[in-house]
C-alpha cells in the first residue's frame, strides 16, 4: 500500500498542517477540506456558577473572539496538547490534559465540577460521571462542503481517509453516498473511536477497514497510516 493515496479532510487551518506532516514520513497526501470552521455571536454566561471550561477542540480558542478575556479565570480541562497550547496562547491557564480523548478528563477529574463547554455547531456526546456536568455554549461552526472534481476522483481507487472529527465524519459518509462511493475500496483512519462512529453506524456497504489511532494527536495517526503503508 506504499503508494495508496491518503486523503485528508479536515478544515484549515489543521489541515495544511496534516498534509505538510504526512509529506515528511512520505506519505502520498492529497487535501480537501469537507468542511470551513467560523466564528459566531456568542455572549458571555453568568460564571459565578462555574467551576472550570471544558475544551474538545483548538477551534474554540482559535475563533472564540473577544469574549474570551472575560473567561480566562477559569482553568481550563482540554482535549489534547494541541487544544492546551491555543488556551495558553489566549491567556487560560491549562490545569487538566485529556489521554485518548475528552472522556478521559472527565473520568480523571474530581467531582462536584460544573463544567461551561466551549463547543461548536456540533459536539461529541460523552457519559457523565455523577457530579460531574456542563452548559454548552456555541462559540464556532462547522460548515459542510462537497467534495470537488479531483479529490473526489481518489474516491474512485483504493484510499485511505483520515478522520479528524465526527461531524468531518458524518459529512464524508454523506459525501460518499452522494457520489455512489464503493466503500471496499476505502480504508478510514480515525483519530478516536467516537470519531469513527458515524461510519460504523453507516456501514451499509461494509469499509475496506477501519483503523484508530492509538492517541488523539495528528502525529499517532499518521504514524498508524505510514505503517499500514509498508
Amino acid at each position: 500500500m506504499s503508494d495508496t493515496p491518503v486523503l485528508a479532510i479536515r478544515p484549515e487551518p489543521g489541515l495544511s498542517a496534516t498534509l505538510a506532516l504526512g509529506r515528511q514520513m512520505g506519505l502520498a497526501m492529497h487535501g480537501f477540506a469537507l468542511s470551513r470552521v467560523v466564528p459566531v455571536e456568542w455572549e458571555v454566561p453568568s460564571l459565578s456558577r462555574f467551576d472550570a471550561l471544558l475544551i474538545g477542540s483548538a477551534n474554540a480558542m482559535r475563533l472564540g473572539g473577544k469574549n474570551l478575556a472575560r473567561l480566562t479565570h477559569l482553568p481550563v480541562h482540554a482535549v489534547g496538547e494541541a487544544t492546551a497550547r491555543e488556551a495558553r496562547a489566549a491567556g487560560f491557564e491549562v490545569t487538566r490534559l485529556g489521554q485518548g480523548g475528552l472522556q478521559s478528563v472527565l473520568d480523571a477529574v474530581e467531582p462536584p465540577v460544573h463544567y461551561l463547554r466551549l463547543v461548536g455547531n456540533e459536539y461529541v456526546a460523552l457519559d457523565w460521571p455523577e457530579g460531574v456536568s456542563f452548559e454548552p455554549l456555541p462559540v464556532y461552526a462547522v460548515q459542510p462542503r462537497h467534495f470537488l472534481d479531483k479529490p473526489a476522483s481518489l474516491l474512485q481507487g483504493e484510499v485511505i481517509v483520515l478522520l479528524h472529527s465526527a461531524a468531518s465524519t458524518r459529512q464524508f459518509v454523506s459525501e460518499c453516498a452522494r457520489l455512489s462511493v464503493d466503500r471496499s475500496r476505502v480504508t478510514l483512519a480515525a483519530m478516536g473511536e467516537r470519531i469513527a462512529e458515524p461510519a460504523r453506524a453507516a456501514d451499509e456497504g461494509g469499509w475496506a477497514a477501519v483503523h484508530i489511532a492509538m492517541e488523539p494527536s495528528d502525529e499517532a495517526l499518521l504514524a498508524m497510516v505510514s505503517a499500514l503503508c509498508q
